[in-house]
């Protein structure tokens, strides 16, 4: 059985997103390929709350090779998008030190439906524990059409990088 909702999405304008693309680029590292969080639709500070999102097309990386005819979102694919999600709230508002956060660990990952090309994945991600600058950690949910595909949860820790190149970073 999926556990309970964590926010009622109905209440929540996808029309309108708080940040889109460009502002996500600013604070995650992940370019190109490794780009799998779309928007940010809803953030509560006081309950450490983030919602998000992404699109997923038929023109992902992995359309061709995974499941060639049949295509599936990999469950890594889909940890990474929630993981993308929880890090930039946690660098948003300045929760880990670091140039970026990175995976410290999952927990209780339940892949409950596939995921497939052209459907928003819609990310949910609320911090359960914080040692500030150190360690956050989160439990987390995404969603298709409003059925629960993943659950779980997971540890965030800060890492520090030297960028060669201020467009590694840009």
């Amino acid at each position: 059985m999926p556990p309970p909702m964590m926010v009622d999405l109905s209440t929540l304008n996808f029309d309108q997103p708080l940040h889109n693309i460009d502002e996500i680029r600013q604070v995650n590292p992940q370019r190109g390929d490794m780009e799998h969080l779309t928007a940010i639709v809803h953030i509560d500070p006081p309950t450490h709350l983030v919602v998000g999102y992404k699109d997923i097309t038929d023109k992902e990386f992995w359309c061709a090779g995974h499941m060639p005819g049949f295509p599936l979102m990999p469950g890594v694919i889909m940890c990474e998008a929630i993981a993308q999600l929880a890090g930039f709230y946690a660098r948003k508002h300045k929760l880990l030190a670091g140039a970026f956060v990175g995976f410290g660990g999952m927990n209780e990952v339940r892949f409950r439906a596939p995921v497939f090309p052209n459907c928003r994945l819609v990310l949910i991600a609320r911090v359960t524990a914080l040692k500030p600058n150190r360690r956050a950690e989160f439990d987390f949910q995404g969603l298709v059409d409003g059925k629960m595909v993943i659950s779980g949860n997971m540890i965030g820790v800060p890492i520090d990088a030297v960028f060669t190149n201020a467009d590694e970073r840009a």
